[in-house]
This record gives structure tokens, sequence and C-alpha cells, in this order.
């Protein structure tokens, strides 16, 4: 007997106590992911091949291992960092989840200092999600690395039941290495250090939003996902008196500079006719009522640098094409330590507090 149940293959029968049992056999080929895909078996082997180790280019090898042996440098500091990505939708303007989860694990690497080397990547997949849509996943993930020259050197993948996963987790481990003296740290601002950030904000979080709630703009806003260890060794090339770096992504840079002010005891005093924005951007914030420092990135830098060298700083940012809209928007103070404060346009003054609750919810 031979039947055909969806992507189930029934052949033969095998005796049993009604007469008959149906042994189920997979078929070769699948639009979407299955449970067996999880199984450990011919299926989990089959998706490995064919879509999950081309991510890994060159380096595939080390995924058939349960462990990557790696090596490093002989000097410098081990930095590792960990990250996990539950965006929504998976693939929006200017990337998808694949892109952004090596882009966010090189960024955090990056803002430490470091040069990132190596990252591991797990994915969870749902039951149904198409096979073609993360293909283009993995194929990004790839780019995305060489793009960012690290290496992917191992992994894991699961399945989870339709409707427990919503098409895929990523979750990464990055390794780099900071070179010697390099001491990057929320605890080092100083008052009279200015604050420097690399450009345009809110871009990625107004982006996911359109994306996602079919707001339409007259232009086509992209996210700014984009890996920043080249800014981020721009800017320590150009200064030796750089305190502290960071990726202001979900809270925005209001939660980051609260971060900073807290670990160093210090205020910080932002002046709102410097700050960097998209005419779309300030718009839809307008519009929703949202606070435009307390949107996502995925592709900016925070700086806080000594004062001497912060143009410095600037002019060298400019020069690199993550850089170029690079601007001073404020200072470190003495005055209201721990709290981050905003002049508006109109002379007017406002706390700049950390976001309570979601704005907007799986944004990386």
């Amino acid at each position: 007997m031979t039947a055909r149940t969806g992507s189930v293959q029934v052949v033969g029968t095998l005796p049993g106590p009604t007469g008959a049992l149906a042994c189920p056999l997979p078929t070769d080929t699948y639009e979407a992911v299955v449970l067996g895909h999880g199984s450990g078996g011919r299926l989990s082997q089959e998706l490995l091949a064919q879509v999950i180790l081309p991510a890994l280019g060159e380096d595939e090898r080390f995924a058939l291992e349960d462990q990557a042996v790696l090596s490093l440098p002989a000097s410098g500091q081990l930095a590792v960092t960990t990250d996990s990505f539950v965006i929504r939708p998976l693939i929006f303007p200017g990337g998808d989840i694949g892109s952004l989860a090596v882009h966010g694990t090189v960024n955090d690497l990056a803002v430490g200092g470091a040069r990132p080397l190596y990252m591991t990547a797990s994915f969870i997949l749902e039951e149904g999600l198409e096979l073609n849509v993360l293909r283009r996943v993995t194929r990004s993930m790839r780019a995305a690395c060489d793009r960012a020259r690290i290496r992917i050197v191992t992994g894991d993948t699961k399945v989870v039941d339709r409707g427990k996963g919503d098409g895929i987790f990523v979750t990464t481990t990055g390794v780099g290495i900071v070179p010697e003296g390099v001491r990057l740290s929320a605890t080092n601002a100083r008052p009279g250090d200015c604050v420097v950030v690399s450009g345009t904000l809110g871009d990625h979080g107004i982006a996911i939003l359109a994306a996602r709630e079919g707001i339409g703009l007259e232009t086509t806003l992209e996210s700014d996902s984009a890996p920043l260890f080249e800014l981020s060794a721009t800017v320590l090339g150009a200064s030796a008196e750089v305190r502290c770096m960071r990726d202001p992504t979900r809270g925005g840079l209001s939660s980051t500079l609260n971060e900073i002010a807290a670990a160093s005891n210090v205020g910080i005093a932002l002046d709102e006719t410097t700050i960097p924005l998209r005419a779309e951007v300030r718009g839809v914030c307008e519009l929703l009522g949202l606070d435009p420092l307390s949107v996502a990135n995925e592709g900016k830098l925070v700086v806080i640098v000594g004062p001497d060298d912060a143009e410095r700083v600037v002019t060298a940012m400019r020069r690199h094409p993550l850089g170029a809209k690079a601007a001073i928007i404020g200072e470190v103070v003495e005055d209201h330590p721990k709290i981050v404060t905003l002049r508006s346009s109109l002379g007017s003054e406002r706390i700049v507090a950390l976001l309570s609750g979601e704005q907007l919810p799986r944004i990386c």
C-alpha cells in the first residue's frame, strides 16, 4: 500500500493486532520546517547540510564538532558577549534577523574596544517556518559575517511546535580581543567630557514600527543595522581620551546615557538642537507621542570623550560612512549626578528619564 498525507508518505504494511500497522516515512523535500528537522536524525542532517552550514562558509567544518577549538592572538584581553534576537517582523527594511544577530554581537564587542574574531549561532525554529525564509536569514548572516570579518565557528538548532516559537529566535555568543591598554567603561565619565553620537537616532525603531504597523512614509526609512567595529577602531585611533563607547539599542539614547550617568555618578546635559534626527523619525514620534531619545538603534555609536579631543573624534568619525552625521550633543556635568537633562530649542529643560515599560516590544 502506498498513500500520501500532507508531507508524510506511508509505504508498506506491518502485521499488527488490527492486521496492518502503517509505517510513516518522511518525504525528501520540504517547503517548511517540520518537527522532524529537530530530531537529530536524517532530516536534521539535511537541514544542516542544505540550509544552516552554508551560512558558515569556509568554517563549516567547525559545526560538525560539539565544540570549536580557537586560535587567539598572543597579546590582548579576551572579550566575550552573548545576546538573543527575537525581532518581529523577521525581515524588515534594511535587514533581517540574521544580519541583525551578527551586527548586534559584533557591536557589543566593538564598543568595548574589541576586534571581533569568532561567534556562535543557535537557532530556535518554529514548525511551519518556510525554508526559503530560513535560507534568506542564514545567507544574510554569512554576508554580515564577511563584512564584519567575524567567523561563525559552532552552533545549535532546535525545532519547537507550531505556535511556540514565532518563526525564528537566534542566540549568539561573540569572542574578540581588546588591545592592551584599552580600558573602556561606563564608570569612566568625568565632568567636562563630551557626549558624541555617530549619526541620526531612532532609525531602526521607527523602521520596524512602520513595517509592523503598516505606517506609510513618504520616503523609505531603513533600519540602521550595521557593524560598528571599524568605526569604533577609528574613534580609538583618533583619541587616547575615550572614556566609554556604547551602542544605544533597546531604550535608545536615554537608557544608554542614564546607565553611564549612574555608573559614573555624574550628570549629563544634552542640547536638543544638536541631536541628529531624520525628518521621518521626528514626524512619526510626534504623531504617536514617542520620545525619539528612547527609540532603539542598531548601528549607532555613543562616545564619551575628553573635551580636548571631542572635535578630533567627530572629524575622524565623519570620514567613515557610518559616522557621516556625527555630532557633539552634550556634556558630562557635576550638577544633578545620575540624572540626564535635555535643553530644548525653546530654552526649557527637562529630565530624560529611563524608559518605563516597552515602547515597542520585539525590536531586536
